[in-house]
């Protein structure tokens, strides 16, 4: 149930976050969810797509540094209180959340959540056990 995501070390600067976003389109790589944490001279772009692998070796082509991270995805219902449910399945396992965002897609009644965690593979388990929704990477590369 894990899913690759890249991390780009971003410059903070006019038109990075173009350049890298044209790198993918020009490999075919399709955008899945975005984020990205900065201070005032540089960022973490946070990406899903649907191709990792070849996304990393476009941008590295292109003299930007980037990794891999496995995170979760996690199908939540869209109502009040289900997104604190998930979070407290985690708590109560003891597991740490080091960030979040969320994304949307075509599913009505839906929302999705990419959740990175201290323990990815106890979260998975204690939030498959308690009946969430966790997404494969083929699901989410094919929405």
């Amino acid at each position: 149930m894990q899913i690759q995501q890249l991390s780009v070390f971003i410059e903070n600067k006019p038109g990075r976050l173009a350049e890298i976003t044209e790198v993918l389109a020009e490999a075919e790589v399709d955008i899945r969810a975005i984020s990205v944490a900065d201070t005032s001279d540089f960022g973490i772009l946070r990406v899903i797509v649907d191709r990792p692998k070849e996304a990393v070796i476009a941008l590295k082509e292109h003299g930007m540094t980037v990794s891999l991270t496995n995170v979760l995805a996690v199908g939540i219902s869209d109502e009040k209180g289900a997104f604190a449910k998930v979070i407290r399945v985690l708590a109560n396992a003891g597991i740490d959340v080091e960030y979040i965002y969320a994304f949307v897609s075509r599913d009505k009644g839906k929302a999705y959540v990419i959740i990175r965690t201290d323990k990815s593979a106890r979260a998975a388990e204690v939030l498959t056990e308690k009946g969430v929704e966790l997404l494969t990477a083929e699901a989410l590369y094919n929405m």
